[in-house]
């Protein structure tokens, strides 16, 4: 598929968290004009607030990676996550559509339960486990019915070098380093699936996506899969961490939240649009580590 590779103007909502950052960076390595959006300048749930920020940048594509995302809050406040991932899309799908711009959404594996065991395609139907899975399907379904320009990229495990608020500032290869540093030995559980994905990578996908007009739904992560424990032991390998790792008991870690135990998404729809530009995950960790050691 040839692509437009004239600069535009892009609006990045969520852009200062850890998927957001990457998006500028890659949108403004690539040569084009980014305008950040954080929650100072934009309140999803607020469609006054929608629409002024919007129309005040007046971009040509608007990527989202705002999202109320942190799982146990999610459930318990299950109002206002479905007033920021359902009703805020919402809002944002409805703007842009009045606009006639491009709308880009990051979405989750966790619409589905886990269960299949083998590659979830975009066609599956989704049954989310919890009230997070639930408010990103809902507002997946607001966009896809309401703006007609838009992709959906649903992702799994996301990782960056930027802090993820939801996650304490700590992804999970800084989680493990830390571990195995302040205790010479970590335990990870091995029955969950899901192909670690690096928002670096992630971010240029959605960079090579603002250039098709292959509207739609996608599935985005890295290609292939694995535990969270080969995850784990593959990053002591790479940045030669001497730690006992060790694989921890199916209960040991009990959820607050039920949660998809099966992640893995094949990438169907880019790969049919010749868009995919995701690598085997290992490499996205190999990347990943090469910049830590640089830094």
């Amino acid at each position: 598929m040839v692509l437009d590779k004239m600069p535009i103007k892009i609006a990045v909502i969520g852009a200062n968290g850890q998927l957001g950052r990457d998006v500028v960076h890659a949108f403004e390595a690539n040569g084009d004009h980014v305008i950040p959006l954080t929650h100072a300048e934009i309140e999803l749930a607020d469609m006054n607030s929608v629409a002024t920020s919007l129309q005040k940048s007046n971009p040509d594509v608007v990527v989202n990676t705002a999202a109320m995302h942190h799982v146990e809050n999610c459930e318990r406040e299950p109002a206002k996550a479905f007033a920021v991932n359902g009703i805020g899309t919402w809002n944002l799908s409805k703007v842009v559509r009045d606009m006639d711009k491009v709308l880009v959404h990051v979405s989750t594996d966790y619409v589905f339960d886990g269960k299949k065991e083998i590659p979830y395609e975009e066609t599956d139907t989704p049954t989310p486990l919890n009230v997070y899975g639930n408010t990103k399907l809902a507002g997946e379904y607001f966009l896809l019915s309401t703006a007609p320009k838009h992709f959906v990229l649903r992702t799994s495990a996301i990782y960056g070098h930027n802090p993820c608020r939801a996650k304490g500032g700590l992804n999970f290869i800084e989680l493990m380093l830390k571990l195995a540093r302040e205790r010479g030995k970590v335990r990870v559980v091995d029955n969950e699936i899901v192909s670690p994905t690096s928002s670096a990578e992630l971010a240029r996908q959605i960079v090579a996506l603002s250039r098709s007009k292959a509207y739609g739904l996608y599935h985005a992560t890295a290609e292939g899969s694995c535990s969270w424990h080969k995850f784990a032991q593959e990053v002591f390998q790479l940045t030669n961490t001497r730690v006992d790792l060790q694989i921890a008991g199916p209960n040991e870690f009990p959820a607050k939240v039920p949660r998809p135990k099966y992640s893995v998404l094949e990438n169907c729809g880019l790969k049919r649009h010749g868009l995919n530009i995701f690598r085997p995950w290992q490499e996205g960790v190999r990347e990943y580590v090469s910049a830590m050691a640089r830094h």
